[in-house]
């Protein structure tokens, strides 16, 4: 029995313990979460930039983004088969909300309801890219307002010891400060409770002011980055760190026609004349141009003098033929794209564990919180699956490992963290090939690792933790061989 049929399993007997008593719901909520989409939430200082980031990713303007601490509540946007709002208060029945778009991004009205009421604002929105991903606009910390920061922690780690709503974390941070090591150090548990090195994932985000707008801003971000991920108190705490423009990507993705005739004007105007209008904001404001100062402004607003110079750049060396091309050039130089594929490797594709995890610990809670009769046997099972399933045990050593609790001897480190899926649980990423690689190469370095491994653990030096993990990087390269059948000569 898989690993999520077994959670599944659990759910059910839950499901019959509980009925006809209040945790019958809690058991429902467990179930739909199971069955649901991977809830990511996006996490961060105030301005660090995650409303633009999230509508980047959805592609659509509807979290609110303008300079003021506008996230005040969680926000979650679910794929939907309707547009519609829903106010969640901590106490009462939810209530359907008013809403209307200004630019793009949603104004709720609350009603009698004030923010400090709400636990959620849920937002029902057909989309494709929330299909597989709910999408969470956490309050940001750090904030000049405590309540809002008691706000963020709340979400991430309740009051009632409930396990959290979040299976997966983007981490948002303009640069490293101690109060981003400390809010994520906040709600990393070592069980399997909240954030772990592999479900979060940390951003760079409001890259390109690093390079203050010039062309290779997110060049030198990319090398900020490298440095970040390097540094023992973010590698304990999340997985990687990568680079991107929130703005530019949220711009490019909702990039409008005039917009994009505005910038092939700016491209077509002599060297030194474009150089003098990019020089700065203001320059580009105030100067006469190709177009309105407000026009301008308009675009500024939008893209950033990064994005602006960056479109400008794009169709002058031929790779913004049209508004499509262009917009895929600066997506591309954004790094969203880049995020994109990171979150489908480490979360998407690791979707049924990080949410089985979850629904384990939700189990867990309750049957302490609300004990009746017959869960005993169930907390036992809980506790079972938990310690026994290999994927729970994968994922508790490649913690150990990034964490730097467990460390093994010189070189095997890296390999066994890649073996045990953390550069994703793709078969040619944990062996370390090319995605191209063929059969015949998966089955000849799948061997050869098992062999070694095998050698590893059986040796009469390994002792303790180190044993313990060689062990279970045999299990995962015999699990790998046996569902993929890749037969071992």
């Amino acid at each position: 029995m898989t690993f999520v049929a077994e959670v599944s399993r659990l759910v059910a007997s839950a499901a019959q313990l509980y009925a006809g008593t209040p945790g019958r719901q809690q058991v429902d909520e467990i179930g739909a979460r199971l069955a649901g989409p991977l809830r990511v939430a996006i996490a961060g200082k105030v301005k660090a930039g995650k409303s633009t980031l999230l509508n980047a990713l959805v592609g659509e303007e509807l979290a609110p983004t303008d300079a003021g601490e506008c996230t005040r509540v969680p926000w979650w946007f679910r794929d939907g088969l309707t547009y519609r709002v829903t106010l969640r208060p901590r106490v009462g029945t939810p209530q359907a909300a008013r809403f209307t778009r200004t630019d793009g991004a949603l104004e709720v009205d609350l009603g009698d309801f004030d923010a400090g009421d709400l636990e959620s604002i849920d937002v029902e929105w057909p989309s494709r890219a929330l299909r597989t991903l709910t999408l969470i606009d956490t309050p940001g910390i750090a904030s000049a307002t405590p309540a809002l920061t008691h706000a963020a922690e709340r979400f991430f780690s309740p009051d009632d010891e409930r396990a959290g709503p979040a299976d997966a974390v983007i981490y948002l941070m303009r640069h490293l400060h101690a109060a981003d090591v400390g809010f994520l150090e906040s709600f990393t548990d070592d069980a399997f409770a909240g954030s772990t090195p592999v479900n979060t994932i940390a951003v760079l985000s409001r890259a390109d002011e690093l390079g203050v707008g010039r062309l290779d801003a997110m060049e030198s971000a990319a090398r900020v980055a490298g440095r970040y991920r390097q540094d023992r108190r973010l590698a304990r705490l999340c997985q990687t760190v990568v680079p991107v423009a929130g703005l530019l990507a949220q711009a490019a993705v909702t990039m409008r026609e005039d917009e994009y005739r505005l910038f092939r004007r700016l491209a077509e105007l002599p060297d030194g004349e474009l150089e003098e209008l990019l020089l700065s904001v203001d320059r580009f404001a105030a100067r006469p141009g190709p177009a309105p100062a407000a026009e301008r402004v308009a675009l500024l607003r939008r893209f950033g003098i990064f994005g602006t110079r960056t479109a400008v750049h794009l169709i002058r060396e031929g790779l913004g033929a049209d508004a499509t091309a262009l917009k895929a050039g600066l997506l591309a130089v954004s790094g969203v794209d880049d995020l994109r594929s990171l979150l489908a490797q480490q979360f998407a594709a690791r979707s049924d564990l990080l949410k089985g995890r979850a629904a384990l610990l939700a189990l867990a809670d309750l049957v302490r919180r609300m004990p009746v009769a017959g869960t005993d046997a169930l907390e036992a099972d809980v506790e079972r699956v938990q310690a026994g399933a290999h994927e729970l045990v994968e994922m508790r050593f490649l913690n150990a490992l990034r964490s730097g609790e467990l460390t093994l001897p010189a070189g095997q480190d890296a390999e066994a963290a890649r073996l045990l899926g953390g550069d994703g649980p793709d078969p040619r990423a944990r062996l370390g090939l090319d995605a191209s690689a063929g059969d015949a190469d998966v089955r000849a370095a799948l061997a050869d690792a098992l062999g070694r491994w095998q050698r590893r653990a059986e040796s009469p030096l390994a002792f303790g933790p180190a044993k313990e993990a060689a062990q279970a990087v045999v299990r995962a390269c015999e699990a790998l061989a046996a569902g993929l059948a890749y037969g071992l000569e």
